[in-house]
């Protein structure tokens, strides 16, 4: 089973979804976590898109990535999932053997009103799990 951490600004948004989509599509071959440079609360907006693919993740907590280094974590793969056109900064996880990035926009830039946002944070979570679709055929033909 592997280890992959998803990793962000606040863990608010996603890679909350990152974790979630590959938690349940990974047919229990990984173990997702996920984490941010520091601590944010969890983005309602997204607890809301989520659901509608029924997702509960209202219940999740937020972690920080430099806990998890504190606590002797060990991951085989760290994919951030920062926007890096906007120069956001990502956290980094030393001692992982793999690293990778994935460019997604933040759902707490959204602007507009709460369905204009929704929108936006929709089409965020279809290219998280389109990403990890993606990943899944690769690693696990068939």
């Amino acid at each position: 089973m592997q280890k992959v951490l998803f990793v962000c600004t606040h863990n608010s948004a996603r890679s909350q979804m990152a974790e979630t989509f590959l938690n349940d599509l990974g047919e229990g071959k990984f173990v997702a976590e996920s984490a941010g440079l520091e601590k944010g609360e969890l983005n309602p907006v997204v607890v809301e898109a989520m659901a509608e693919l029924g997702y509960d993740i209202s219940h999740n907590q937020t972690d920080s990535v430099f806990d998890f280094f504190k606590e002797g974590r060990k991951y085989d793969l760290v994919i951030k999932v920062c926007d890096q056109s906007s120069a956001q900064q990502c956290p980094i996880f030393p001692g992982a053997k793999i690293s990778w990035n994935w460019d997604f926009r933040d759902p707490s830039s959204f602007a507009g009103s709460h369905e204009e946002r929704l929108e936006q944070t929709r089409v965020v979570r279809d290219a998280i799990k389109t990403r990890i679709e993606e990943f899944l055929r690769v690693v696990i033909p068939g």
